[in-house]
This record gives structure tokens, sequence and C-alpha cells, in this order.
């Protein structure tokens, strides 16, 4: 990964593993996570990763035609977490925030689901799907495919 050039660079050889991909795919669940009723976990700690793991062009078109909402997200943020997310994105200090972020949501997914059988049910197999993503692409852009 390179760390100082930012998510910009190609971090794998795999071409649908790019690190413009595994940015697009955790920026879609953790929109889907967000958008999820009936969760059991914290939704105020997917902003900070949707911050952290958003391709740049995601993030300048909030920044530019939606600067309300980058706000109102920057505020939430301020507000559960005491972390400057910003500055760290695209660094790897960015990437292993989002995978602490990720794990803890994890966790709280599984051992409030019950059991690992139960997460896998009909009611919560779509939430379940987007946790093991949003998890799995940090763990993929920190050892650089």
């Amino acid at each position: 990964m390179n760390i100082k050039g930012g998510f910009g660079t190609s971090v794998c050889s795999y071409s649908p593993l790019s690190s413009l991909n595994l940015q697009w795919i955790n920026t879609i669940t953790s929109t889907v996570l967000m958008l999820l009723s009936g969760t059991s976990i914290q939704k105020s700690f997917l902003v900070p990763i949707f911050a952290l793991q958003a391709p740049a062009s995601i993030i300048s078109w909030i920044k530019g035609e939606y600067g309300v909402w980058t706000a109102f997200l920057l505020l939430l943020v301020r507000l559960f977490l005491h972390i400057p997310v910003s500055h760290g994105r695209g660094k790897l200090e960015g990437v292993i925030l989002s995978l602490t972020i990720a794990g803890y949501l994890a966790f709280q997914h599984f051992s409030r689901g019950g059991s690992l059988g139960k997460a896998f049910d009909q009611g919560s197999l779509v939430a379940t799907i987007c946790i093991i993503c949003v998890l799995v692409v940090p763990c993929l852009l920190l050892i650089g495919c």
C-alpha cells in the first residue's frame, strides 16, 4: 500500500481487487448498513468508516453540492468520536482505525444476535453480509492484497 500517496494508486495487482473497487464496496456496504433498520450495530460508528474509506470522488461530490450533509456527518463524528477523521484518509492510520471500528461493529453484531447461526437468518442476512464486507475491505487494504 502506498501510504504517502493515498488510495489513488493501485493497491492490488489483480484488477477486481483494486483499492478503488475496495473503497466502493466499503462505501456501498456502509451506506446500506446506515439505511437498514433493525440491526444491532450503532450507526454512529459507520460515519467514520464511510469518511475514511469512501473514494475521493464521493467525498468531493459531497463537499461540492451537499456541504450541509457533510457538515452534519462531521458533526456526528465530532459528537461521538473525538478523532480527526479527515486526517487519516489515505493513510495507514486511517485503515487501522477503519479496521478497529469494523471489528467492533462485527463483534457487536454477532454477539447481540445470540449466535453465529442467527446472524445468517433471513432477517439479518443483508446486515451480516455488509458487516463482513466492511470488516474485510480494510483487512485487504492493510495487507496490500
